[in-house]
């Protein structure tokens, strides 16, 4: 399947600041099966000199998601998310999500090209706190196939 090549460049930016809230943290710990107990006690996470309970290292695939949703909405896109797998993800952090958060994600294509019958979005998401400053960086390889039918 061919993916537009006038994607590259387009950024998809969460219309409002993300809530990172301690509960849905420690749901988020158990369903990718952390044990730390950083991710479920306050007070385990403020002895390790964290403000509240830590979200595990892939928590920011949560505004990844939001992010990913509307570049799926954009008008150039012609696929849908069944037809995505992920190629690679990768994670760089300037410090930990934790409870309490209030977060912005932006995500921008930073290339397309053509794989056989396949296309590859690369895209990277930039997760920032509300002083603006970027927790963590998310770059990713999708890989588009089939058809929309």
């Amino acid at each position: 399947m061919t993916v537009n090549p006038e994607l590259v460049g387009r950024r998809f930016r969460l219309p409002e600041p993300y809530l990172v809230g301690r509960e849905h943290v420690r749901e988020f710990a158990r369903a990718v099966l952390a044990t730390s107990p950083v991710h479920f006690d306050v007070e385990a996470a403020r002895a390790a000199g964290y403000a509240d309970v830590v979200a595990p290292a892939t928590y920011s695939a949560v505004l990844q998601d939001r992010a990913m949703q509307l570049l799926l909405a954009d008008e150039l896109v012609d696929f849908e998310l069944k037809q995505i797998v992920h190629g690679d993800e990768r994670f760089t952090f300037a410090r930990q999500i934790v409870a309490g958060d209030e977060l912005t994600a932006e995500l921008e294509v930073t290339g397309v090209r053509a794989l056989g019958a396949n296309s590859m979005i690369s895209a990277a998401t930039t997760v920032a706190d509300a002083e603006g400053a970027t927790v963590v960086t998310g770059t990713a390889t999708l890989v588009v196939g089939g058809s929309a039918e």
